[in-house]
């Protein structure tokens, strides 16, 4: 029986229910069984009345037709003999009918099957009397024949009776075969009694039927002392008194008689009325002792079937209180059982599915929590249930202290995160200071150039500690104040890209970004720019597109590469959006890691899709409420259009004695807006070669225009580790440096110049002179 992933409530009833059941079939088996037999034994003298004397008649009149008949063939013509047989025939008719018809209407359904197939086997064997009847009449077989058939139609006779008297009850038992015994004798009585017969009639006596009718004799007093032994002492006295009696003696007399006179001289010594008369008695008494015999039998059997009676009802009651009683202690311990293990489950549910999850949470919403109050300890009982529940607070208490333990390590991991990333920050700051120092000092154009490549990478590296800060759950340092605008921010985080001339940025339109957004923008920018370029082929471009939608404002980033599967893909966009808790073991998705941190921190929503190139687009959607149409004050400029391609951080070439550098931030702060160097008519050409020369305020409207004294500020002190400078202002200088020297090297190869060469380009490469990065 399967009864695997039923409820412990059905695998404990089935297990209670499989002994109930069977005790129940054995109670009802033992019951139903006694029960029979009680009724067995009390009904023993019913149906020996209703077909046990029907049946013994019926055999009385067939021994009476067996003995007339074998006198018939002996004498066939004697004139009284045929219709003397014919009356015996008829007699014998009416007992068997008589015989059938109570069977049938009154016991059929009452005996066992034994005894039920015995008399069919009787029934078929009297069908075939009439043949037998006629073959006699007809005289075509001998006497021994029709002694033979005759006998086959008495024998079942027997068989039945003894089916009928067959009991449960040993000493009834023993006493109902004594009694088919008895019945057995007096049929062996009869049939010497119509051997002799038809010998007087015949006038002569065979060998045969002399040796045959000794050999019933035999049989006779074999049977009597055989079956007498199993009867009551005062059945055996009735018997014994029999035959000890006269009628006894005389019908033992002549039995001696006419064995010891041998078979030529039996025939002489006695005659057909002296053997009557010592016969016919002793078989009328047998008879008769016989039914008086079965009386007695089931006046004995009434008591014993009583008590068998009683004892099956005790039995019955005793076996139904035992079977009650065995229900009742099984329900309530099943009962128990099952109140127990749904308690159990109850508890390991709810500390699984409730307790423990609300304290990882809350843990990891950086809560304290107390193990003691959480996970306490509760008192068991002694039983395996109790031992099960105390080793459930077991665990459950080992589970608390270890999440606690975890969130102390995890706690205690980010802020040595926290610790070392602030640090990097402060040296990496400082090292930035030192870089702009040195490259305001160098003159050297390829020393230059490599402090601006390690200007470059001190940037990004900063930018990896701020990604420390980010999975720490602490804020980065880098804050604005002001809205910066949304192309400034693009061109920032590209400029914290390695490979960030592979960026094409298409113009943006003139929206501000809210201060308090721009660094993480900008670090979530920079850390998809870094995907985009890391894993796609060197020589293609990554392109980055904005436009207005109802909600927002979207930056699409393209790039070429292999793109991802779609089970990667679905993986990384519900990184993206649920924002998992970071994993110490998952190092190899870092960057999806912060960004999802800085877009849960902003409220924006950034997706993976599959790139119209092949490769994939990240869909960065910025809300309407951290974007402005306004600009602050000293953000208020021309921005000049680089072609979307952001150069490395260099700074112009140091000019003649008093020349300003190209690039500086308006008031000094840190990140605030810069202006950056017009080419228009705010510049001024020099005797320094025609590179152009920046001049304060010049394209400011009067009022905007600070005082002498308001704009002077002091170079800034290479020692200073402290003071913070934008990116922003880095790469504004950057952009005018480059169209500095662009119009440089075009004045210097026009038309009269000597000494130059052509440059190969007069665009940054990868922009067009409409500036749009196409």
């Amino acid at each position: 029986m399967r009864l695997r992933g039923k409820s412990i409530r059905r695998k404990i009833v089935a297990l209670l229910m499989v002994p109930l059941v069977s005790l129940t079939g054995l109670w009802a088996f033992a019951t139903v069984i006694t029960g029979n037999e009680a009724v067995r034994l009390l009904s023993v003298a019913d149906i020996m009345r209703k077909v046990g004397y029907p049946a013994d008649d019926m055999v009385r009149s067939l021994q009476k037709e067996r003995r007339q008949t074998l006198v018939y063939l002996a004498d066939p013509r004697r004139g009284d003999a045929l219709a003397e047989l014919r009356e015996r025939q008829r007699l014998t008719d009416r007992t068997v009918a008589d015989f059938r018809a109570r069977f049938h209407d009154g016991v059929r359904d009452e005996i066992a099957a034994e005894a039920a197939n015995r008399f069919h086997t009787i029934e078929k064997s009297l069908d075939g009397i009439e043949g037998l009847r006629r073959k006699v009449e007809d005289n075509t077989l001998t006497r021994y024949t029709a002694l033979q058939a005759y006998n086959e139609l008495v024998e079942p006779y027997y068989d039945f009776l003894g089916s009928l008297s067959a009991l449960q009850d040993a000493g009834m038992d023993r006493q109902g075969r004594a009694l088919v015994g008895i019945a057995r004798a007096r049929e062996a009585l009869s049939r010497q009694d119509a051997l002799l017969a038809a010998a007087l009639a015949a006038g002569s006596m065979s060998r045969q039927d002399l040796r045959s009718f000794s050999d019933r004799v035999a049989e006779r007093r074999v049977l009597y002392s055989t079956h007498l032994a199993a009867l009551p002492d005062s059945e055996q006295k009735i018997f014994d008194d029999y035959w000890r009696g006269a009628h006894a003696q005389a019908l033992r007399s002549a039995e001696d008689t006419v064995i010891l006179a041998g078979a030529a001289r039996a025939a002489h010594v006695t005659d057909a009325q002296r053997w009557q008369a010592a016969s016919g008695p002793v078989l009328d008494d047998l008879g008769r002792m016989g039914v008086d015999s079965a009386e007695r039998f089931g006046a004995r059997v009434r008591p014993v079937a009583i008590g068998v009676l009683i004892k099956a009802a005790i039995a019955a009651v005793l076996g139904l209180a035992a079977l009650v009683t065995s229900l009742v202690i099984s329900l309530r311990i099943g009962r128990g059982l099952v109140r127990d293990l749904r308690r159990l489950r109850k508890e390991a549910h709810e500390i699984s599915g409730v307790r423990l999850p609300a304290v990882m949470r809350r843990l990891a919403a950086g809560e304290r929590v107390d193990v003691d109050a959480e996970a306490p300890r509760r008192a068991h009982g002694s039983d395996e249930f109790g031992q099960v529940g105390q080793a459930l607070d077991t665990l459950q208490r080992a589970a608390v202290e270890a999440a606690v333990k975890q969130a102390d390590m995890r706690r205690g991991v980010s802020d040595v995160f926290v610790n070392l990333a602030r640090r990097s920050q402060v040296l990496l700051h400082r090292q930035l200071t030192l870089l702009d120092t040195m490259e305001r000092r160098t003159e050297d154009t390829d020393e230059l150039a490599d402090l601006f490549r390690l200007d470059h990478l001190t940037t990004r590296m900063r930018r990896h500690a701020e990604g420390l800060v980010i999975l720490s759950g602490a804020a980065p340092s880098r804050q604005w104040r002001k809205p910066i605008q949304l192309m400034d921010v693009v061109r920032a985080a590209v400029g914290e890209v390695e490979a960030y001339e592979r960026i094409e940025v298409r113009r943006l339109p003139r929206l501000a970004l809210n201060g308090p957004a721009v660094a993480d923008l900008t670090h979530l920018l920079a850390e998809l720019l870094e995907n985009a370029t890391v894993f796609s082929p060197p020589h293609t471009t990554v392109q980055v597109l904005g436009e207005r939608v109802s909600n927002g404002f979207t930056l699409e980033i393209h790039d070429r590469g292999l793109g991802l599967t779609p089970d990667a893909m679905l993986e990384a966009n519900l990184r993206l959006a649920e924002t998992p808790e970071f994993e110490l073991s998952d190092t190899d998705r870092l960057g999806l890691f912060v960004v999802s941190r800085l877009a849960q921190r902003q409220g924006i929503r950034v997706s993976l899709q599959t790139s119209p190139y092949g490769g994939t687009t990240a869909v960065v959607l910025i809300p309407s409420t951290l974007l402005t149409d306004t600009l602050p004050l000293g953000g208020a400029r021309r921005t000049e259009d680089t072609g979307g391609r952001p150069l490395p951080r260099k700074r112009p070439a140091p000019g003649p004695a008093g020349a300003e550098p190209a690039l500086r931030p308006l008031d000094g702060g840190p990140g605030e807006q810069h202006h950056q160097a017009p080419d228009g008519p705010d510049a001024e050409r020099t005797p320094t070669g025609g590179l152009p020369r920046r001049v304060r305020q010049a394209s400011l409207v009067p009022q905007l225009k600070e005082a002498p004294a308001a704009r002077t500020r002091p170079e800034p002190d290479p020692a200073d580790a402290g003071a913070d400078r934008d990116a922003e202002e880095v790469r504004a200088r950057m952009a005018a440096l480059q169209r500095g020297w662009e119009r440089g090297r075009e004045h210097n190869d026009g038309p009269g110049h000597r000494g130059t060469t052509n440059p190969p380009s007069t665009t940054a490469p990868g922009t067009t002179i409409e500036g749009d990065g196409r």
